[in-house]
């Protein structure tokens, strides 16, 4: 599975305002210094998301960012279908069997791939962004530790 920069900032972002935006919107300018991002694309992603539900905006000086949904029911699929669009598509046929076109690869091999990408969907939607927090929180301790004399 390839996943965009697009959908990698966005998750990223996401983590960022779940740690950091709680009550007070964030600008697009701290996400991007904290997460080293391009700000005019971050800009872009947080519109996407956005459109999508996902996060809402402040305009002005205090403006800024805020999730619309809590971080534990936010999942990393659920960003990936915002900003890349129907990546957990449905290749089944119907269930009807087998249509005269498909080759023999299809035949072969069609419901292996269902089943990779149902276990992709699987995985994705079970990793929550309050998940991916926790994870961060952990990454900064261990590379900030704290020396106590």
């Amino acid at each position: 599975m390839k996943v965009s920069h697009r959908a990698t900032y966005g998750i990223l972002a996401a983590v960022d305002l779940a740690m950091n935006g709680k009550e007070v919107p964030i600008q697009a300018r701290a996400i991007a210094r904290r997460q080293s991002i391009p700000v005019r694309f971050l800009e872009q992603v947080l519109h996407a998301m956005k459109k999508a539900g996902l996060v809402d905006s402040t305009r002005g000086a205090q403006g800024g960012y805020l999730l619309l949904r809590a971080p534990s029911e936010l999942s990393v699929a659920d960003l990936l279908e915002a900003l890349d669009g129907p990546v957990f598509h449905d290749t089944s046929q119907n269930g009807t069997g087998q249509s005269r076109r498909d080759t023999r690869e299809q035949l072969l091999l069609g419901g292996v791939w269902e089943k990779v990408h149902q276990a992709e969907r699987g995985v994705l939607s079970a990793i929550t962004i309050d998940q991916l927090v926790e994870r961060q929180r952990v990454l900064d301790q261990q590379q900030n530790p704290m020396y106590h004399i």
